[in-house]
């Protein structure tokens, strides 16, 4: 049934997470992301990049479940250089997630299909 299936789709501008680093801001990325996403995204040369993308999921799945859902409630991750996405709390066993990131020059681009279970 369609009404068991959302969508969502984010793009974030890469330069804003260029400006506010995490050495800047640490208390915006730790009401954000996850230990383990910063952890991840900081061992990269532009970190901008990866926590742009991050954004752009996590962003995709509140849009696409349109629930009250916190970005820390949505972990992010990745299996064998694929995306994974876990929600946690109790919305694990309320959906399953699907999401693609992406970015390039300027922008990151996340991309999410949810199934209401």
């Amino acid at each position: 049934m369609i009404e068991n299936f959302g969508i969502g789709v984010d793009i974030v501008d890469i330069q804003k997470f260029e400006k506010i680093t995490f050495s800047k801001k640490p208390s915006f990325y730790k009401k954000t992301f996850l230990p383990s996403e910063i952890e991840y995204c900081l061992k990269f040369k532009k970190p901008a990049e990866h926590f742009a993308g991050k954004f752009a999921i996590k962003e995709s799945v509140k849009k696409s479940i349109n629930e009250p859902l916190s970005f820390l409630e949505i972990e992010t991750y990745h299996s064998k250089s694929k995306l994974k996405i876990r929600l946690l709390q109790n919305w694990n066993k309320k959906y399953k997630i699907l999401g693609s990131i992406s970015h390039e020059k300027k922008y990151a681009i996340g991309m999410v299909f949810s199934e209401k279970i």
